[in-house]
């Protein structure tokens, strides 16, 4: 795979749209003593929709678009976000993903966005990719000015700031980092804006080829906010979970394509059936004793260009959703 685009590049005028206009958008803008601008965008400000919005496209390093509508596809819950990238494996995987792990003493964060395709440390004497990923993706992007997206109720300790802008070899002026809480409505908005990443993310981890995916589109209910960190983080995910609807178009023979489609949804992992607040208690609020297979869109349609034909599996859970949104 060969990508030319710089994700950072083509971010820059969404974050500097997102600073300019933080007042319209109920975000707080915060300049450090080193430069960097802090965005918070729902911790002491109240964020918004359209914040969000804004924010799940910078997520995805200008590679897509986020649009915000009215739906009927779920029986009760209409406010939905659309996500298309006519680029999904670099949109996705290569900026969107939360893959940067980010710690300093009690402070712990994933990181997502562009900044992560230009962040590299020292590995035998040569600087390598943070992230393994961008090692198969073969991608590295370089620009003048990067952006970084975390989801916590706190803003980062100038320890994570200094990190960040060394392993992204920028000035700290030339840093921002977004921080949206997952209770708030723009961290909301943006992680069920990652309806069609977590499709990726499962195909990727199925071993389909990523080449093959040559575009992608999704949409999923925008949650309620819950002020209860787990709740709250349990709806933005059953949103997805029971409701997230995607499509994605393949290379390739129909085979693969059907196999693809009935492996992609929800309802094949083992964990599946409650709401996700629910099993993380059960696994004693340890992230990575659920199974993985669990993080995928409700319903998928998956059509194989070549041929022309559709592969569908999955369906909504109307039920579990209501159940999850404190209907």
């Amino acid at each position: 795979m060969e990508y030319k685009a710089s994700v950072n590049k083509l971010t820059q005028p969404l974050v500097t749209y997102l600073i300019d206009n933080a007042d319209k958008l109920r975000v707080n803008v915060e300049t450090m003593a080193n430069g960097c601008n802090i965005v918070d965008a729902g911790i002491k400000v109240p964020g918004g929709l359209e914040a969000g919005r804004i924010i799940a496209e910078i997520c995805l390093g200008g590679m897509g678009t986020v649009s915000i509508s009215h739906s009927t596809y779920t029986d009760n819950w209409p406010l939905s976000v659309n996500v298309h990238t006519g680029n999904p494996v670099l949109g996705c995987l290569g900026s969107q993903y939360a893959g940067w792990s980010l710690s300093h003493e009690k402070y712990y964060a994933l990181g997502s966005g562009p900044a992560r395709a230009m962040a590299t440390k020292l590995r035998d004497g040569k600087q390598e990719p943070v992230e393994e990923l961008y090692k198969e993706l073969g991608y590295f992007d370089e620009a003048e000015a990067t952006v970084l997206v975390i989801e916590n109720d706190a803003l980062p300790p100038l320890a994570i700031i200094e990190k960040v802008a060394a392993a992204c070899h920028v000035d700290p002026s030339k840093l921002t980092i977004i921080v949206t809480p997952t209770s708030s409505l723009a961290g909301a908005v943006q992680v069920v804006a990652r309806v069609l990443e977590v499709a990726m993310h499962k195909a990727h981890a199925l071993h389909f080829p990523l080449e093959n995916i040559i575009d992608g589109s999704g949409s999923a209910p925008i949650c309620p906010p819950h002020p209860n960190f787990v709740k709250a983080m349990g709806r933005t995910n059953d949103a997805i979970l029971f409701a997230g609807q995607v499509h994605l178009f393949v290379k390739g023979s129909d085979e693969a394509a059907e196999k693809l489609a009935k492996e992609l949804p929800s309802s094949t992992s083992k964990d599946y059936g409650k709401p996700f607040a629910e099993i993380f208690k059960q696994y004693e609020y340890d992230f990575f004793k659920i199974d993985a297979m669990l993080f995928s869109p409700a319903s998928v349609i998956v059509t194989a260009v070549d041929s022309g034909k559709s592969f569908r599996a999955g369906q909504l859970d109307n039920t579990l959703l209501d159940q999850s949104f404190g209907m």
